[in-house]
């Protein structure tokens, strides 16, 4: 690459803050769901979503220019097959984890000097409490964060997992209940349960009551540090563990070996790292390990490192694929 393309690419990564914060800027007015029956005038848009009408086409004028909005026509702007995805009323919507990204992620990052400084996520030092007490706090916020997290599907890893033999599954740590739902529809005659704090649990109940699963299905209001419901046979833990330091991880999994009978089987699911650095072989895992740095305690880990975990809490792997673990008791 010469010099100048370098220096575009750079240049481009350096700006990608604006077009980020441009797109939370306009879900946060509504407008992605405004265009959602075709283009529209831009003074039509600002009337309706009360932004000033100058400001708003400039915005809508740059990122149409990166592609991200369509200009049918002079001061008109639609949606592209990308941004459809910014819309509250779509499958596979991101329009919450847009809110969540634009505020307290966002912000977490401009303060990201006190973390290299520290050690500790800058969330803190903006927020004045870690994560998950400010969520506590912040029922708003707590929804976006629960919603955005169901929003995202079931890892693939899952469809590798086979369950027809379960009775029973408990979901650990579960949000709003997408993994659960995922199951009960795969395995007609699993039963479920889900752990998780009062406002997750209840958008949880709500997901699966519409789903038709309620009367296979039970939510369990309370913390997996307190203990998580006996009964199963497999308990799955999904992008859970890497929200959590070592010790934390490992009194996590410690509580299901507590209630995990000698057939059972505990499912990790996590994007692992990669063991060693490899440009051609790139990876979102680690840009994720940067919203952990930033915001929780928590880390992403290789393979080796999740069975490192699960050894601690008396666990034997006995499956590994890519982004699964699966244990029996050691």
């Amino acid at each position: 690459m010469n010099e100048a393309l370098a220096r575009r690419k750079l240049l481009g990564i350096l700006s990608g803050s604006w077009v980020a914060q441009g797109v939370y800027a306009l879900v946060r007015l509504g407008v992605p769901d405004l265009m959602a029956d075709g283009p529209v005038h831009v003074g039509d848009l600002a009337h309706r979503c009360g932004a000033d009408p100058r400001a708003l086409g400039r915005l809508l004028r740059a990122l149409a220019l990166t592609g991200l909005f369509t200009r049918p026509a002079p001061d008109t702007y639609g949606l592209t097959p990308t941004t459809e995805l910014l819309r509250a009323d779509v499958p596979g919507s991101v329009r919450l984890n847009a809110l969540m990204q634009g505020d307290e992620v966002f912000r977490s990052f401009a303060e990201i000097m006190h973390t290299l400084r520290t050690g500790r996520p800058a969330f803190e030092a903006v927020y004045g409490r870690p994560f998950y007490d400010y969520l506590g706090d912040n029922p708003e916020a707590a929804a976006v964060f629960n919603e955005s997290m169901g929003d995202q599907r079931p890892p693939e890893a899952l469809a590798g997992c086979d369950l027809s033999a379960a009775r029973i599954v408990v979901d650990v740590g579960g949000g709003n209940g997408s993994l659960l739902v995922e199951l009960l529809e795969r395995y007609p005659d699993l039963q479920g349960v889900l752990l998780e704090l009062p406002d997750a649990a209840a958008a949880a109940r709500a997901k699966l009551a519409e789903a038709g699963l309620a009367g296979r299905s039970a939510c369990v209001e309370g913390s997996f540090f307190d203990g998580v419901p006996d009964g199963g046979d497999v308990y799955t833990l999904a992008r859970v563990l890497h929200n959590w330091n070592d010790d934390n991880a490992v009194a996590i999994l410690r509580r299901v070996h507590a209630v995990l009978p000698p057939h059972g089987r505990v499912i990790v699911l996590e994007e692992f790292l990669p063991e060693e650095a490899d440009p051609a072989g790139r990876s979102a895992a680690g840009l994720v390990d940067l919203l952990m740095l930033v915001t929780l305690e928590g880390r992403d880990r290789t393979e080796h490192e999740y069975r490192e975990l699960l050894g601690k809490a008396g666990f034997e792997v006995v499956t590994a694929r890519a982004g699964v673990l699966e244990a029996r008791v050691a």
